[in-house]
């Protein structure tokens, strides 16, 4: 779907003097492939196994490989930002040289790829808590790359910082009019992977998808 936003942090120079000013322009917002409807996001909810999480003992990021070559000299990161952005060019490389992105989790929209995270909408840490732990190496680089699912998504970063490795009860994007989606997007990944939920992630998840 094509949307208007403005673009923060233009620069425009009138008399010799740098304005900081607004630009609008159609940008795209972020879709990752796979967001099933909210019946099937409703129905794959109930079917998840309901148990307190897991420790973090044992945790790191690196038993998630992540970035990987994806071919083309490009990575897993390079690959969603050309997919969730408008006008994406890139150099040989593969880092875009100019785009704009629009993050669905705040309504934001940036031109600088250094302004843009790829959020993994179940975080690691979430997976290692709620199944990850038993699975081999091979299985969590596959989970931290993957394409094929709603779990990739480009947005603001700062935004991403603050979700962390947080759950939908302790964290939601800041527009609610994206809840539904990203209530979705959850619970298609933990449905894919076979990862638990506990009582109060379900209890949100279901308010969630009530907004669909």
């Amino acid at each position: 779907m094509l949307t208007v936003r403005t673009v923060r942090n233009s620069l425009t120079v009138v008399a010799g003097v740098a304005l900081l000013c607004a630009t609008t322009i159609g940008v795209a917002e972020a879709t990752p492939p796979g967001i099933p409807s909210a019946a099937t996001a409703k129905s794959d909810l109930t079917a998840l196994t309901v148990q307190a999480d897991g420790s973090l003992t044992g945790y790191s990021r690196d038993k998630f490989p992540h970035w990987i070559d994806q071919g083309n000299n490009c990575n897993t990161r390079e690959v969603v930002l050309k997919r969730d952005g408008t006008n994406v060019q890139v150099g040989a490389n593969c880092y875009p040289t100019s785009g704009s992105w629009e993050s669905p989790y705040d309504d934001a929209t940036w031109t600088s790829p250094s302004d843009v995270d790829i959020d993994h909408v179940v975080p690691l840490a979430d997976a290692w808590r709620t199944g990850a732990s038993s699975w081999t190496q091979a299985q969590r680089q596959a989970y931290a790359n993957d394409l094929s699912d709603p779990q990739l998504i480009a947005v603001t970063d700062n935004v991403n910082q603050a979700k962390g490795d947080k759950s939908p009860d302790q964290w939601k994007p800041p527009s609610t009019g994206y809840w539904c989606t990203y209530a979705k997007m959850w619970v298609a990944v933990k449905y894919k992977f076979k990862l638990t939920v506990n009582t109060a992630e379900k209890s949100a998840l279901t308010d969630m998808l009530g907004r669909c």
